[in-house]
């Protein structure tokens, strides 16, 4: 993987580059559609590349070693051949899974035991476990195991956690190094930045992680519940100590404001299931605006769906046909709405790329948040 730094923003941190992979080029800043266990709900691959214009998805370790196992991933050739996806992909590594069954988990030096969520058989992910799996899968980019700390997380926890996290990244960093890839291409592997939101325990571990050498670097343990400034506090400490030729991931963000915002902090990739997610209750984001599908006043509103967008689904259809959808039920209306809320932010992506290669991203962005945050 290699990483070209084109343009840093002079009145923000905010960066346009091009992270070059096996699998092609990826320009950022950049949003990863999630594609959990192997499918971005709702969208067939050919039309998150021909409408959406996704150029990279993200899939899950722990669902994939699921469903469909590591073995049948195995036997189709990787992920990118299973799924028929030519582009690149990038893998969590299950620690948010460890976060997430919090109820169902304990954790220990050598790893964490849990129960399957499907049906309860006993697994065990370890930092080896995790790169074996991400061998498995083949993804482009693969994460180091980590322990996600919720929020509000009490410091003598989270400064444990954190040095596990360390010392667990070293074993990944030893596993990975003495491993080959499976299908004929390499694979890079991105540390993760943990410490809550401790302003020393952050300073700390982004330290570590840059004192890794790793070819991307990934910011993690935020938007857990945490107020938005406590992200961007945190967000900005964090890419104030990174490498500033390597790129930056912040895992699990966010909303279109959160995006625009850390994205002037010097993040480089986000992922995020709310745009999928909100789109199948009805919770659509566009160049105007957010609207609630659902809302009576779009019963007659024969408009499209986002005037940003001149062809494709948003233009094809009005707001009170998806409204219809919505009311009678209709699946239709999921895979619409779906294909709107990622559609537009890759847009909201590639526009703030334009702008910051024009060098007018901080009065742009301060607008647009404004205009994105906006319930119509």
């Amino acid at each position: 993987m290699e990483f070209q730094l084109q343009v840093t923003d002079t009145k923000s941190k905010a960066r346009a580059g091009t992270i070059k992979t096996a699998h092609g080029e990826i320009k950022t800043p950049i949003f990863m559609p999630v594609g959990t266990v192997g499918s971005v709900k709702g969208v067939p691959p050919g039309m998150l590349t021909d409408e959406i214009l996704a150029q990279i998805i993200l899939g899950n370790t722990y669902h994939l070693s699921l469903r469909p196992g590591t073995e049948v991933l195995e036997k189709a050739g990787g992920l990118h051949k299973f799924m028929h996806w030519d582009k690149p992909i990038l893998t969590d590594s299950g620690g948010f899974q460890v976060y997430s069954l919090a109820d169902n988990r304990k954790i220990k030096e050598e790893g964490v035991a849990f129960r399957s969520h499907i049906d309860g058989s006993k697994l065990f992910f370890s930092p080896e476990v995790a790169m074996d799996i991400q061998r498995s899968i083949g993804a482009d980019i693969i994460m180091a195991f980590d322990e996600c700390t919720p929020y509000p997380c009490d410091k003598k926890y989270a400064t444990a956690s954190m040095h596990m996290t360390h010392r667990w990244l070293d074993r990944c960093i030893k596993h990975f190094d003495n491993g080959t890839g499976l299908y004929g291409y390499d694979q890079a592997l991105f540390p993760i930045v943990q410490g809550s939101t401790y302003p020393d325990l952050r300073k700390q571990s982004a330290e570590y992680i840059a004192n890794a050498g790793a070819e991307g670097n990934a910011i993690g343990g935020l938007s857990v519940g945490e107020p938005a400034e406590e992200m961007y506090a945190m967000c900005e400490l964090v890419c104030d100590i990174l490498p500033e030729d390597k790129p930056r991931y912040l895992m699990g963000v966010g909303t279109p404001a959160n995006l625009l915002e850390n994205i002037a902090l010097g993040i480089d990739m986000f992922d995020c299931v709310m745009p999928t997610r909100n789109a199948r209750n009805g919770y659509l984001f566009t160049s105007e605006g957010i609207i609630n599908m659902k809302n009576n006043k779009w019963k007659d509103d024969f408009s499209s769906i986002d005037p940003a967008f001149e062809t494709g689904m948003s233009s094809q259809f009005s707001k009170a046909y998806l409204r219809h959808l919505f009311v009678a039920n209709e699946l239709l209306a999921l895979q619409i709405a779906s294909v709107q809320n990622l559609r537009f932010y890759l847009w909201l992506m590639t526009e703030a790329r334009e702008q910051i290669l024009a060098g007018t991203f901080a009065p742009w962005k301060d607008a647009m948040v404004k205009k994105v945050s906006a319930r119509l």
